[in-house]
């Protein structure tokens, strides 16, 4: 299983990413990244926290990538996940807010 830290493109993912030191670790990032970025196996592209369907898109990508635990750096990705916590739990997907 992998752990998504999100918001790739700020210092605090990478820090979190070296401070937890796990080798299955996947950062993504709604903003805009370079190509070089999502080339990497290891970063992939998320679904903006404005969308109505945030929360399913965010658990669709979970499943199919195998995540199940999310770190959301965002407050506005964290509150789109808060609301379907009960959702991800069933699923056995922890969202922790960092």
């Amino acid at each position: 299983m992998y752990t998504l830290i999100t918001s790739a493109t700020s210092s605090n993912a990478y820090k979190l990413k070296n401070k937890l030191n796990k080798p299955d670790i996947i950062l993504g990032d709604y903003l805009e990244l370079p190509t070089i970025m999502l080339s990497n196996t290891d970063m992939i592209k998320l679904p903006k926290p404005s969308s109505a369907a945030y929360a399913h898109e965010m658990l669709t990508l979970c499943l199919d990538k195998q995540i199940d635990t999310v770190y959301a750096l965002h407050d506005e990705e964290f509150k789109g996940l808060a609301e379907a916590k009960t959702l991800f739990e069933e699923f056995g997907i922890k969202v922790v807010h960092s």
